[in-house]
């Protein structure tokens, strides 16, 4: 068999522990799926090349290996692109692959023309066509370099007669294409931050995705230093929720407790983390923050005092440089304001809270409860992200991925498939708004053709609840026209692809349903159904915000008594 372009970019794959491509096949992917077909990799066909990218953004995000998703020429590949945002965004290694018309085509305005280096500029951080098959070995290891050094998007062209041509070659290095290795932080940098630690009484940790792997270290520090632990939404996985250390997430994402904690300290430590939410940081100055991204470090509040590195080395030595502090009143107290607040979550999710509705802190709730201890957990955005990130109890063991960046609604199913497919044993768990999940609702098909046995839950509100909320808090009133909307019936649906249904409509059908779909054997779709006007909790809000909410819900109340 006559060795080809489309076969030497498989195998460079193979080399580097791709076990999975997730795509949709066309004519200029055809010679690729030959030679996948002949391989070890696992061909994931998608009902859409976004999921395809969602997919392979999940994988990604999970493990921080390499994952690989491709499309076909001109809308096969454009619909990558809104998925890649995903690991762009979320910094986590994928390359895409663009099958392309053949080269003697080119500048002839053929059918499906479009230009991808181009296309794929803004979203990806190496992008190059194949012209020749000699050029393949050095441009696939950039590529697969290039997504490995700057953890996000790699995009590689391949027009169709390249994809057939015969090469000879072997993979370029492939010992060399891995992750990223930690940084360790320079001493001066970290002994000025122990000194600041040192001149403080109090100190707050807030800590993020970037602190994977180093759970350890970080209670060790809190425990030296008497200090709570924060967590952004991105690090909640790291510790059990109910871990003494810890006051839960900051912002609407989190408890009174981390706010308050986090304006009183003398000095707040951020560690991996990116928080974007200012107004749920310290504006003191007295801020000490540690980041393996040097762009990271100082933007989001005044900061006094920062060093480059890696979490886990650098909570290291940072144990070994600062005293040891003895009064524990700081910590104490902020661990009684979050058991408070702890009580209030558990009034909020009891299911018999009311009689005939299901509140959607409930579902969440139970959803948690219910899971595996070594489940995963794929929330989608919008107003389900704050049911789910506030409301479920994780145990430490288990992980959570989401469009934390990019905040990209109907990207939780394609990205649950992605993990699905790494390990068909382990329960991964979709978290879905209704809105997001009618976006990419095919994704299920998807999982039921390839046994992928993900379970989706679906907050059934009919509407798209944040953007009333967001409005509102500018003293607009919502719009119900806009994100109001009928549904289908979801558990109809996922029968008729051939999955398990189960809907939830009172509260006494609700743990049945979770039960029922968690033990499914297959992909399942639990339908809740829940009321849109459910409020989430505001651990801080300024009173001109509540207000403009006040005026946009007078205003509500008019253009409803008036039919406008």
């Amino acid at each position: 068999m006559t060795r080809t372009v489309a076969h030497f970019l498989v195998d460079a794959l193979e080399h580097v522990g791709v076990r999975q491509i997730f795509g949709m096949i066309g004519d200029s992917l055809n010679a690729l799926g030959d030679a996948v077909r002949h391989s070890n990799i696992e061909w994931v066909g998608v009902r859409h090349e976004e999921g395809a990218a969602l997919a392979a953004a999940g994988q990604a995000k999970l493990t921080g290996q390499l994952a690989v998703c491709c499309g076909t020429t001109g809308p096969g590949s454009t619909h990558l692109v809104a998925g890649l945002y995903e690991a762009s965004r979320d910094h986590a290694p994928v390359l895409a692959i663009s099958g392309d018309m053949a080269r003697m085509n080119r500048g002839t305005d053929f059918i499906q023309t479009t230009k991808p280096d181009l296309l794929f500029r803004d979203v990806a951080l190496y992008t190059e066509t194949v012209v020749d098959p000699a050029q393949a070995p050095k441009v696939v290891h950039q590529a697969i370099a290039a997504a490995y050094a700057g953890r996000g998007v790699a995009h590689l062209t391949v027009p169709q007669d390249v994809m057939m041509s015969a090469m000879k070659g072997e993979p370029l290095s492939p010992a060399t294409l891995r992750p990223r290795s930690e940084i360790a932080p320079a001493e001066a940098d970290l002994a000025a931050i122990a000194r600041r630690i040192d001149e403080a009484r109090t100190v707050a940790i807030m800590f993020g995705g970037g602190c994977h792997g180093a759970a350890d270290e970080l209670r060790a520090l809190s425990d030296r230093l008497k200090a709570p632990l924060i967590h952004s939404v991105k690090g909640k996985d790291l510790l059990p929720y109910d871990d003494p250390r810890s006051l839960g997430g900051i912002g609407m994402i989190g408890t009174r407790a981390s706010y308050l904690a986090a304006r009183r300290c003398d000095l707040f430590l951020m560690v991996g983390t990116d928080y974007p939410y200012s107004e749920y940081l310290p504006d003191h100055g007295k801020v000490a923050q540690i980041d393996e991204r040097a762009e990271a470090l100082g933007r989001r509040a005044p900061t006094a005092c920062a060093a480059l590195g890696s979490a886990r080395p650098s909570l290291r030595r940072l144990l070994e440089l600062v005293q040891a502090k003895s009064d524990s009143g700081f910590l104490d107290g902020a661990k009684r304001e979050r058991e408070d607040w702890d009580r209030m979550l558990d009034r909020q999710a009891d299911p018999e809270r009311s009689r005939d509705k299901i509140h959607p802190q409930a579902v969440a709730r139970m959803v948690g409860d219910l899971a595996d201890a070594d489940a995963v957990f794929v929330f989608d955005t919008g107003l389900n992200t704050l049911w789910s990130a506030n409301w479920i109890r994780q145990t430490g063991s288990q992980r959570i991925i989401g469009s934390f960046n990019n905040a990209a609604v109907g990207t939780a199913l394609g990205q649950a498939n992605g993990v699905q497919a790494l390990d068909r044993s382990r329960q991964v768990i979709a978290m879905c708004g209704d809105g997001g999940f009618n976006m990419l609702m095919s994704e299920f098909l998807t999982a039921v053709h390839h046994e992928l046995p993900v379970k989706v839950v679906v907050y059934n509100n009919g509407a798209v609840g944040l953007i009333a909320l967001e409005a509102e808090e500018f003293g607009i009133p919502a719009f119900n026209k806009a994100i109001e909307y009928p549904n289908p019936d979801f558990a109809a649906f996922a029968r008729a692809c051939g999955g398990h249904g189960f809907t939830a409509r009172k509260p006494d059908e609700l743990r049945g349903a979770i039960e029922q779909a968690l033990a499914a054997k297959g992909p399942a779709i639990v339908d809740a159904v829940v009321p849109a006007d459910e409020l989430p909790n505001l651990p801080h809000v300024e009173v001109a915000t509540l207000e403009k909410v006040a005026i946009a819900k007078v205003k509500e109340a008019v253009l409803a008594f008036t039919g406008s």
